[in-house]
């Protein structure tokens, strides 16, 4: 089985992530439910592509499109391009 690479956050952006349902598996290298960034805009609002059909407490809505505040994911996205 192919591990994923570990990416790491910043430490304040692991204490800003207070709400995640997920226990954190997109930095333990379990990614399959990590949503994917279809586009950005500034490193600041990122739409997404939900894979998991659970409610995230970090999913917003715009028009037609899915919004991720998760500050760990914008992280990912911002820092490693995942």
């Amino acid at each position: 089985m192919d591990e994923k690479p570990h990416y790491t956050v910043s430490e304040e952006t692991i204490a800003e992530t207070k709400r995640c349902k997920k226990g954190f598996s997109c930095l333990k290298g379990q990614r399959e439910d990590l949503c994917q960034v279809e586009s950005c805009i500034n490193g600041k609002v990122h739409f997404i592509k939900c894979l998991d059909k659970e409610n995230c407490s970090y999913q917003g809505t715009f028009g037609d499109s899915v919004i991720c505040y998760c500050p760990i994911r914008k992280e990912l996205h911002n820092k490693h391009g995942v």
